[in-house]
């Protein structure tokens, strides 16, 4: 299959040109901004892969994602499916402006583009926390107007009710991470969201108290116990979104979520080791009045993961067990060592 793909040299982009690539009779168009940057990326292929892929240069925040009449031209009918990866990942309220235009702005244009370019398929991205405030996710379309906790988890709420609306040009399928961290097997990442800027917020937290020679004190974070941080392994989002053009319905949404998530307690102990701070611990919210001035300045730099270190969402996939049944995906079991695994690969990656 012919494939054109946004958000191709991120974190998730990168691993999933290669799934898509294992078959040999696909051939990709990887949209992207940087050219010299996706060419380190085209390098690192083999070159039989290298022949299959061809570099579009452009912008999703553009009319026709930014891409010049030429490539419009060699594009034309050239292209069946479309995936959606590139967003906006940031948490904070005053960033919803540039999080609407990149994300829901950006869905537009790859929407309209997949039109104009003929294609059939339309797999866009999203993330499932559009659950917002709800404590049960489910794989249907949220109401367009769902409470939310922040403007990125509203910006991504519209945008599937936006891609959802072009139903009537293209076979829309949604797909729904949970917090994507590294590779199952080996703990590969290249991201800076989610978990890994949280810990990169208490690594430099433990710098700080380390040169003030404070960091025999307790430094609590306040986080419930029976929250859960639900991670997916990059790898198993990537074998998930790469049965999309064979096995991906029409109107269908996917999530893509750990059945048994780690609770917060669990993971705050784990970074305590994986961080060397022995003295970082997790409190209940109730007894945050008692946090000392530089506790509360800990809980303000992690202050934008809050929501994802004080609630539990059950996560329902259905649709997604349908969808990896009779394949070679098997359904995600993340016990406690791989996650700590992955913990310990980022950090000796981050110290090498």
């Amino acid at each position: 299959m012919n494939i054109f793909l946004t958000g191709s040299t991120g974190f998730l982009g990168g691993k999933l040109i290669r799934n898509l690539l294992a078959d040999e009779k696909n051939k990709l168009f990887l949209l992207v901004r940087n050219i010299e940057k996706a060419r380190k990326l085209a390098a690192s292929l083999k070159k039989e892969e290298q022949q299959r892929i061809q570099l579009i240069k452009g912008d999703i925040a553009f009319p026709d994602c930014g891409i010049s009449d030429e490539d419009l031209e060699k594009l034309q009918g050239s292209v069946e499916a479309v995936y959606h990866l590139a967003a906006l990942v940031k948490f904070d309220l005053d960033l919803k402006d540039e999080l609407f235009a990149a994300n829901y702005n950006g869905t537009k244009h790859v929407a309209d583009l997949a039109v104009n370019l003929g294609a059939e398929k339309l797999f866009y991205v999203s993330t499932a926390y559009t659950a917002g405030i709800n404590q049960v996710g489910t794989e249907e379309l949220y109401p367009y107007d769902s409470e939310t906790n922040n403007p990125y988890e509203e910006s991504k709420i519209k945008s599937e009710h936006l891609a959802m609306s072009y139903n009537d040009r293209l076979d829309v399928s949604i797909f729904r991470p949970a917090i994507i961290v590294g590779d199952s097997a080996t703990g590969e990442a290249d991201s800076q969201f989610a978990l890994y800027g949280f810990m990169r917020a208490l690594d430099v937290f433990k710098r700080r108290v380390t040169r003030k020679r404070e960091n025999n004190r307790p430094y609590r974070v306040i986080s419930r116990k029976d929250a859960t941080s639900n991670f997916v392994p990059v790898d198993y989002v990537c074998d998930i979104l790469a049965l999309a053009p064979e096995r991906a319905e029409k109107n269908k949404i996917y999530n893509i979520t750990n059945p048994n998530p780690p609770s917060n307690h669990q993971l705050v102990y784990m970074l305590r080791e994986a961080l060397a701070f022995p003295t970082l611990a997790a409190i209940e919210p109730e007894g945050s009045h008692l946090l000392r001035e530089d506790e509360k300045q800990l809980n303000e730099m992690v202050g934008v993961f809050k929501v994802y270190i004080s609630n539990s969402i059950s996560f329902k996939d259905d649709n997604t067990r349908r969808l990896i049944e009779g394949t070679a995906v098997e359904h995600l079991n993340l016990d406690e060592a791989t996650v700590k695994m992955i913990i310990d690969a980022y950090m000796e990656t981050k110290a090498s």
